[in-house]
């Protein structure tokens, strides 16, 4: 009889690289002990399979991925609806009287409201991101029983050397977030802010967009803002100064100014769009050997003084007029 001799199987040049699949699943076994219910359905399933925790894990680690691009969109959903809700807002005007508001200021302080709340939006669902996803692949990487105290030092360390080389740059961004939670100032605001005094065109975290009276665009790093001087915030306030000859009648000049404060705010046209306050007679503000200066102040809308102090200075000039008063330079 022939014997036919099956050589034994050499050993692969492979299986030095191949891991073992005994060690593999014992060390994946281990980490699904706590998941006991899903391991012990699984083992059920395929009929105590030694891959079963193999399978176990990885569906654990599907569904940690899948939980947290839930949870992430729900944040993203709530800071969306949020921010929506703060960007709406009634009328400025509403703070001091009831009336038609004017649209002009309206639209204004929508679009103040609306820029202000969208950055803000952007940054709270950046931070939500970054929270949500990055504890989803720690909890991953903990589930593969692969230590992450290494990786938190290598990310802090990361962390150190960035802020060391870019410190100018988060200085900027904190500077800016600040700005917009405080609302110190936004779109469409006349603003002193040391370096460049203008309108507000944009707001970034990082710099500020104005103009000024010249039509000149001026670029100003947040950070390097240490004051700010807002012009357009809450009301403002005007004044006229009325020179009148030093042997003037004070009390006849007192009651023509007071009679043409009168008259403006009873403009009904003035009181609900730009007046917030009757026009105050302050009296004598200056003296010298040649003339009398009485002042006259109104606390107006945002940005409004100006054209309300025309207004008053026309009113002035044609009540000293009518009345036989000579105006006369300050010397």
């Amino acid at each position: 009889m022939l014997l036919l001799v099956t050589p034994s199987p050499q050993p692969s040049s492979t299986s030095t690289v191949l891991p073992d699949l005994d060690e593999l699943t014992h060390g994946v076994s281990t980490v699904c002990q706590n998941d006991t219910v899903l391991c012990s359905t699984l083992a059920g399933v395929f009929d105590n399979a030694p891959w079963a925790p193999l399978v176990a894990t990885a569906i654990t680690i599907v569904l940690i991925v899948v939980f947290a691009f839930v949870i992430r969109n729900i944040a993203h959903r709530v800071i969306t609806r949020v921010v929506n809700r703060a960007a709406a807002g009634g009328s400025i005007t509403s703070r001091f009287r009831k009336g038609a508001p004017p649209d002009g200021l309206d639209v204004l302080l929508h679009e103040r409201r609306k820029q202000r709340a969208e950055t803000m939006g952007s940054v709270l669902r950046y931070i939500a991101s970054i929270v949500i996803l990055g504890t989803a692949v720690l909890t991953v990487l903990d589930r593969l029983t692969i230590p992450i105290a290494p990786v938190l030092t290598s990310v802090g360390i990361l962390g150190v050397a960035i802020g060391f080389g870019a410190q100018e740059l988060v200085k900027d961004f904190i500077a800016g977030l600040f700005m917009l939670m405080e609302d110190q100032y936004g779109v469409g605001d006349v603003i002193d802010a040391g370096a460049a005094v203008g309108t507000v065109e944009a707001v970034t975290l990082r710099v500020t967009r104005l103009r000024d009276s010249d039509g000149r665009v001026w670029y100003v790093r947040n950070g390097t803002i240490t004051r700010v001087g807002n012009e357009s915030q809450g009301w403002s306030r005007a004044f006229v100064d009325v020179p009148v000859a030093y042997d003037a009648d004070i009390v006849a000049v007192k009651v023509l100014l007071e009679h043409t404060a009168e008259e403006m705010w009873a403009d009904s046209e003035l009181r609900e769009s730009k007046i917030v306050e009757q026009p105050q007679v302050y009296g004598v503000e200056q003296l010298s050997n040649s003339s009398m200066v009485f002042r006259v102040t109104v606390k107006t809308l945002p940005s409004a003084q100006a054209e309300v102090a025309r207004e008053l200075r026309l009113r002035v000039k044609t009540a000293m007029d009518t009345a036989g008063i000579p105006m006369v330079a300050i010397a």
